[in-house]
């Protein structure tokens, strides 16, 4: 960039791709910007809901907005870890191996249907998430950068599926959902969308260097130790919850003060205040938490990790000087 991001640069350009991705999807800002979030923050995106919601409309439109290279994987319980990753292929000519990226060399990949494909599959993916590499032969290569997995799943359909293991779920930084629309958005979209796909008419509103200091300017948010101390003692209280047989991770508190550097800065502050951390707290921490059995046979119709968070919440004593 020819000048230095400044927070009225970062303020026009995450709203430009907030206008961008709304542009498509209708009547949902809070996912439109979960999935900005998740993108400066660099972690990765889990898009769980029924068919027809929009999940990969979102992540497409996300893509569309951003001049970056984007590749959309469909997991099928066939695809091989090797149509993901890449692989080494052996010349004739040169008699030497040379290696063939695979589809995951993109800045944003979109996995769609993620659980439809075998854990072997499924496991192809955590280096790359984690490291933003990936090891073929004993030889590493670097994921391009930045790097985003927006991966998709509907959490109903159970038959021909494959649950994702702790290990990647706590790789996701968000989980969110997108509900149905409301009536008026649905009448709104009928009508958009009758003669034509408004996908095809989103440009792309920053370059991918452009993002790249999106995501430095929101790396330097200020948190202060107070703060820092809230969101451990979130963390620590979901792992001595006696309703939660599995709390959070020292992962997980990283990307909740990552998350809530993003939230700060699109609300057009410096710095980190508790309102960002609690407006996280169920997006970044419910996917990663198990209840116990007697919980959710309690809760038998619902999850009940929302109402644990909301408890813990509450209890947790908030910070008042947070500068």
């Amino acid at each position: 960039m020819t000048e230095p991001m400044s927070p009225e640069r970062f303020q026009h350009a995450t709203d430009g791709i907030i206008r961008s991705v709304s542009s498509v999807i209708d009547g949902k800002p809070q996912a439109v910007r979960s999935a900005l979030v998740a993108l400066l923050a660099e972690g990765h995106l889990l898009i769980e809901d029924v068919p027809g919601v929009g999940k990969t409309v979102l992540a497409r439109a996300l893509a569309a907005s951003i001049q970056a290279r984007v590749r959309r994987i469909q997991f099928t319980p066939d695809l091989l870890p090797s149509d993901v990753t890449g692989v080494s292929v052996f010349n004739p000519a040169s008699r030497e191996f040379s290696f063939t990226p695979g589809a995951v060399f993109a800045n944003i990949v979109i996995a769609d249907e993620i659980n439809r494909s075998s854990p072997k599959t499924q496991s192809a993916l955590l280096e790359a998430m984690e490291e933003r590499q990936v090891t073929v032969d004993g030889t590493s290569h670097r994921l391009p950068d930045p790097f985003l997995v927006v991966a998709t799943q509907n959490p109903l359909e159970m038959e021909g599926t494959y649950p994702l293991p702790e290990a990647q779920r706590d790789r996701f930084i968000l989980r969110i959902s997108m509900g149905y629309p409301d009536a008026a958005a649905e009448a709104l979209m009928l009508r958009q969308r009758d003669t034509e796909n408004p996908l095809a008419a989103v440009r792309p509103v920053v370059t991918v260097e452009e993002v790249s200091e999106l995501i430095r300017f929101a790396r330097a948010v200020h948190v202060a130790p107070v703060m820092e101390e809230y969101a451990v003692a979130l963390a620590q209280a979901t792992r001595v919850h006696p309703d939660l047989r599995l709390g959070a991770s020292p992962r997980a508190t990283l990307q909740l003060v990552r998350a809530a550097k993003v939230w700060a800065a699109l609300d057009g502050r410096d710095f980190v205040i508790p309102d960002d951390v609690t407006a996280l707290l169920e997006p970044v921490l419910a996917h990663r938490l198990i209840p116990t059995r007697s919980a959710a046979g309690v809760h038998r119709a619902s999850d009940p990790v929302p109402q644990i968070l909301e408890r813990i919440a509450g209890s947790v004593r908030v910070p008042l000087a947070v500068r």
